[in-house]
């Protein structure tokens, strides 16, 4: 047995520690720990209902405005109350445009370095050792788009802060609709930057990912994991209440059947959490901390599903709505998020044009003081839930369950390894003190541990 730590783990959203045991040239085994605690659950305890699409983005700034309408969808349930038509569609705007910058980032600046050589200066160098396969000059040409997609992840946000007020953390977003209004000079330089960002994904961005595959062609054999896929939906449309992109769950890379989510429960066994706070469904559970519980190796939960391990983002939803069924492995990943990016600029073109120009964003209503809500959505790296209970007008329960809660749990009770650790079996390593393979899986799922985790121990100051 050898075992190999990566830890921090580079070009992700927050600490995460990977333990490889890697025999004869390849991962025979895996653990991935998250190592931040953040509390967010406890923070809701007793707040007023109205805070919680707001505060609950602090969650995460790289996909805050999940959080905002996951909270809002929970308590439009609890509360039985819908956006008009106008508020509806700018929330999906704004969902949109917060999506497309976090899919540009997440393809050029924490994944496109697992197969691009930067320039010989930090803060590229040092740089893990690997086969580099791009010739130099398509190699060039790659850096070149690298630095041409900060701008346009910026712009992403430009377009978000239109309707949204600011970004990250947009501050429109609320219960029953969204406080900006759709004025036709909004519209006009929304879409004026959608047009500039449509055009970048359709020649750009979608080349440079398919470079990637010409390139490195074994990784659409590498990663593959156990092939179930989960999505809770994304995108509610107005009126019919229906998501854009379907909810549902593929079993073993099977058809795709509808979604029960009577059927998600949390396994604590190998996460620091008490053990009588586990086996739950989210709308029971708790978040009581024990970091020095024996055995465990995660502050993240293991969500299941029926049981089972689900992987859930682009390329759940592009399995589940038959956008994307080649493969499930590290490039199908990549694949799938980059066409997702192309889909989600001609969505959003669409529903500009559905908007009514000034017309009512947000629905007046009483909250009634008591009232139990989950909201559902995918975010961009998968199926996001907030569970919430509301009494004598204030919060009594809040649970949130992320997307790299399901892609990057711990093994459960039955000792049967996350989503990520299985993916991480049998992946080629030629060099032990580099594991360049191995974030080439990981970076593959877009992990983000501020969501999936929500007080790291520090060490006794000494005396």
């Amino acid at each position: 047995m050898t075992i190999k730590t990566i830890f921090p783990m580079t070009r992700v959203h927050e600490p995460l520690k990977v333990e490889v045991d890697v025999q004869n040239g390849q991962v025979v085994d895996a653990w991935i720990g998250a190592t931040l605690f953040r509390g967010f659950e406890a923070m809701m305890q007793g707040r007023d209902p109205q805070d919680a699409a707001l505060f609950t983005q602090r969650i995460c700034g790289i996909c805050s405005t999940a959080h905002a309408v996951a909270a809002a969808y929970a308590l439009q349930q609890a509360y039985r109350v819908e956006p008009p038509p106008n508020g509806q569609q700018l929330t999906n705007l704004i969902f949109a445009a917060d999506i497309i910058q976090n899919h540009l980032r997440h393809f050029y600046i924490l994944a496109l370095l697992d197969y691009v050589k930067g320039p010989d200066k930090p803060p590229f160098t040092p740089r893990l050792q690997g086969d580099y396969r791009l010739p130099g000059k398509l190699n060039d040409e790659l850096m070149l788009h690298y630095r041409e997609s900060i701008p346009k992840a910026a712009r992403a946000h430009e377009m978000m802060a239109l309707f949204g007020a600011k970004a990250p953390m947009a501050q429109s977003i609320m219960i029953s609709g969204v406080t900006e209004r759709a004025t036709a000079d909004r519209i006009t330089a929304y879409g004026a930057i959608l047009k500039e960002i449509s055009e970048w994904v359709d020649s750009v961005y979608l080349a440079d990912v398919m470079t990637i595959a010409e390139y490195y062609p074994d990784y659409y054999q590498i990663g593959a994991g156990y092939g179930n896929m989960l999505s809770y939906g994304l995108f509610v449309q107005p009126v019919t209440g229906k998501y854009q992109f379907a909810p549902g769950v593929v079993i073993e890379g099977g058809q795709a059947g509808p979604l029960d989510v009577n059927q998600i429960g949390e396994e604590i066994r190998y996460s620091w959490y008490r053990d009588q706070t586990g086996n739950l469904p989210p709308s029971a559970g708790r978040t009581v901390p024990d970091r020095d519980k024996p055995e465990a190796y995660s502050w993240v939960k293991a969500p299941r599903y029926e049981g089972r391990c689900f992987e859930g983002g682009p390329l759940a939803r592009g399995w589940i709505n038959g956008d994307y069924r080649r493969g499930i492995s590290v490039m199908d990943r990549l694949v799938a998020r980059a066409q997702e990016t192309q889909k989600i600029c001609k969505l959003a073109a669409g529903w500009l044009q559905q908007l009514t120009p000034d017309g009512p964003a947000i629905r007046p209503f009483t909250p009634p003081p008591d009232g139990d809500g989950a909201g559902l959505t995918d975010a961009m790296r998968g199926p996001l839930g907030h569970w919430i209970s509301v009494r004598k007008g204030r919060l009594s329960h809040y649970q949130v369950v992320t997307p790299t809660a399901w892609n990057f749990s711990p093994r459960d009770d039955r000792g049967l390894r996350g989503p990520v650790e299985q993916a991480l079996i049998g992946t080629p390593v030629a060099n032990t003190d580099s594991l360049i393979e191995v974030g080439r899986v990981i970076r593959s799922y877009d992990p983000c541990f501020t969501c999936a985790v929500h007080l790291l121990a520090a060490p006794e100051a000494s005396r």
